[in-house]
């Protein structure tokens, strides 16, 4: 009867690396998101395949990519997400403007971050901190549309019709925002980011002067099947009790 040996000390090759995970193709995507609002993960995946694929999107393609590190989701807005998007962008944008709050919409952006390996599109993005102000007019100045020459936004907006599979808190968390808006169809809720890389529920935004009640209420209570009569109430609710009790921010000279 024969028995096993040892093979000598570094006679073993070491195993074959995986064949690296293929990317979807178009028509795979648009197969797998053809159900508006459905969200599809891939799990255990590395940044390079997360930017491979945000790459090969074409922009006419809408379609959400979120990276949390670890895992991908991705899904296609519908019809009621669109809706509820655009009047919650409407919201910040005429309370900033009434109440003379600097701000600048950064809007869909494809956040992509390699050096904390995650990268998230919000529904809508701002910045309103002066810095980033400055810093996105300087790179917009150079013509520059790489990311990487932006800074990351100081609020998002997030409309969880369908609630995500993949850590989008802990995305925003590790980009630093701020402050994010979180939509469920009926609840509006504002998230402040703690010293603890948290987010925490807060009453009024940080960067606007109006709480998550009154956000709701255009969004869920107030009729909007004519936005433009809708978005005229609106700024006049805004100018009578809003601005009045916000003081505006002087530009610094």
């Amino acid at each position: 009867m024969s028995s096993l040996k040892t093979p000598p000390s570094g006679s073993l090759s070491p195993a074959p690396a995986a064949p690296p995970r293929p990317v979807p193709t178009l028509a795979e995507l648009e197969e797998m998101v053809a159900e508006p609002d459905r969200r599809v993960v891939i799990r255990d995946v590395d940044y390079a395949f997360y930017e491979q694929l945000v790459d090969s999107i074409p922009e006419w393609f809408h379609l959400h990519v979120d990276f949390d590190g670890k895992d991908l989701e991705f899904m296609s807005p519908g019809l009621v997400h669109e809706d509820s998007r655009n009047l919650l962008s409407r919201v910040a944008e005429l309370v900033a403007e009434e109440c003379e709050v600097p701000f600048k919409s950064a809007g869909q952006t494809t956040w992509k971050r390699p050096e904390i390996a995650r990268g998230l599109e919000a529904d809508e993005s701002y910045f309103f901190q002066i810095d980033k102000l400055d810093a996105v007019a300087a790179s917009k100045a150079r013509g520059s549309e790489l990311i990487a020459d932006y800074p990351n936004p100081d609020l998002a907006i997030e409309v969880d019709v369908s609630p995500s599979k993949v850590d989008r808190a802990a995305i925003y968390a590790a980009l630093q925002v701020p402050e994010v808006w979180r939509f469920d169809g009926d609840q509006l809720v504002i998230e402040l980011l703690g010293d603890d890389e948290r987010y925490h529920v807060a009453e009024m935004s940080r960067f606007l002067p109006v709480t998550s009640e009154e956000v709701r209420r255009w969004v869920v209570d107030e009729d909007s099947s004519n936005q433009t009569a809708w978005a005229r109430r609106l700024r006049a609710w805004v100018r009578t009790e809003v601005a009045p009790r916000h003081e505006p921010r002087r530009e610094e000279e």
